[in-house]
């Protein structure tokens, strides 16, 4: 099962984020007697568009990132010099899929709800999966079919992890965690007076990613609540997310 989504110009995306791929011919001759021709791409736009993991360079508070690192320390316009995810290694985990559908009564669960220990561990127990250390827990919401639909609604909010939520998730030693839609946590939030603070406190105190954008229908479609989770992520060095493909093995 392929996680990821196809990106294009028009995929919604947070904020000032854009992608485009330009495709040219920068050499229209043909070269050998075999007439060899080739194309070539340029992409230019933000890494933080479609399927993606956000490193612990990605969030922070008050400019302080994972293990103390400050933002004045290891910013640079080139890339950050320190937790790039060129040093995060590929994952090969156990996966774990909670489709949060059900459990609401939702085809798309509505923005703003929060996933805490409490629909957590009820989902989990209905579906008969464990969460356990050194796994990727991935949320279903239906969130994802508003894309190409209503990308108005779709970038305004979600459901996801509430603050309880994931810090149970990441006490329990989850790697990663994600969801099919472009936050993974609950926005607006609980507190409307936070900002992000699910992902903020996943990667600032506990070291743990966060994906987003994880496509998980088929998955949830086939029951496969438990499966090999492997993503390995483009290496360019100095940076705080990149775009993603992982894949699901049962």
């Amino acid at each position: 099962y392929g996680l990821g989504m196809a990106v294009n110009k028009d995929t919604p995306a947070f904020r000032h984020r854009y992608f485009e791929v330009h495709t040219s011919q920068p050499e229209p001759k043909t070269f050998g007697t075999n007439k060899f021709t080739y194309v070539d791409d340029q992409i230019i736009g933000w890494t933080g568009v479609g399927s993606q993991i956000n490193g612990l360079a990605h969030y922070g508070r008050d400019n302080v990132h994972y293990n103390g690192h400050k933002v004045s320390d290891f910013m640079t316009v080139t890339g950050v010099k320190k937790l790039g995810l060129e040093k995060v290694p590929p994952m090969v985990s156990r996966g774990v899929l909670l489709d949060m559908r059900p459990y609401f009564n939702q085809d798309i669960v509505s923005e703003g709800t929060t996933f805490n220990k409490k629909e957590i561990d009820a989902v989990a127990k209905q579906q008969g999966v464990d969460i356990k250390k050194g796994d990727v827990v991935l949320f279903c919401t239906g969130w994802s079919d508003l894309m190409g639909k209503d990308n108005e609604r779709y970038l305004a909010g979600g459901p996801g992890i509430g603050v309880e939520g994931g810090k149970y998730l990441a006490e329990k030693g989850v790697i990663a965690v994600g969801a099919d839609n472009w936050s993974s946590e609950a926005v607006p939030h609980e507190d409307p007076s936070l900002s992000f603070p699910v992902n903020q406190m996943m990667a600032t105190n506990y070291g743990v990613h966060v994906l987003e954008n994880i496509l998980c229908d088929d998955l949830a479609k086939d029951q496969a609540w438990e499966f090999m989770f492997v993503l390995g992520h483009p290496l360019y060095e100095g940076s705080t997310q990149v775009q993603i493909n992982p894949v699901a093995i049962l």
